[in-house]
């Protein structure tokens, strides 16, 4: 399974408290990964949250499938935006050869560690050959890598950009792009991320 019981339950119980503000601006890294993409592509999201990174890959003229494991965060960004977006785990995500691109922004980072080759190799084959896919992770420290849960109870698979990088190659992704940044997590906690932007050959 792709899905941690507590990390749904913690989504499910806050999403329909979420208040959304004018301004307030989708995910920075998005429009340059939009702009590698050919205009009208379908664009796959895993994790769409409250539904505000899909809200703005429609306005760009993207086809966008919005998707998320979490009843009621679906529901929200629906409320919201409209989106037609869809209950789906990760492990859920039986497509081959539909999509241009793949988003997935602070999302994956809660795929337990023993299912994400799964789920990696499940959004290759959902991929356009030439397609894109984009996805970010809390990065682990040096004594303590591994999978963990945050100081809100949150699963995080916590990896190292070199076991990243491996698990990408080995699902047959190029890697375009890496960077790591220092970040604050919502549990207040500082930690290193990590963005990775791949392609299908």
């Amino acid at each position: 399974m792709s899905t941690d019981p507590d990390t749904i339950a913690f989504y499910q119980a806050r999403a329909p408290h979420w208040v959304f503000h004018s301004g307030e601006a989708h995910s920075h890294q998005l429009d340059a990964f939009l702009d590698r993409l050919p205009t009208g592509s379908a664009v796959l999201e895993l994790g769409c949250g409250g539904g505000r990174d899909a809200d703005h890959i429609r306005k760009r003229g993207f086809i966008i499938d919005a998707t998320d494991a979490t009843p009621a965060l679906v529901k929200r960004a629906n409320e919201a935006f409209a989106l037609g977006a869809r209950v789906m785990a990760f492990h859920e995500l039986d497509t081959q050869a539909a999509y241009g691109g793949v988003w997935a922004h602070a999302s994956l980072l809660h795929c337990p560690r023993e299912a994400l080759p799964d789920v990696l190799a499940r959004i290759h084959r959902a991929l356009l050959p030439g397609g894109w896919f984009f996805s970010s992770y809390k990065l682990g420290d040096g004594a303590n890598p591994g999978e963990g849960r945050d100081l809100l109870g949150r699963l995080h698979n916590f990896p190292t950009p070199e076991w990243l990088l491996t698990a990408y190659a080995s699902a047959g992704f190029t890697i375009e792009s890496h960077a790591n940044y220092a970040g604050k997590a919502s549990d207040g906690t500082q930690r290193d991320w990590i963005d990775l932007i791949v392609s299908k050959p």
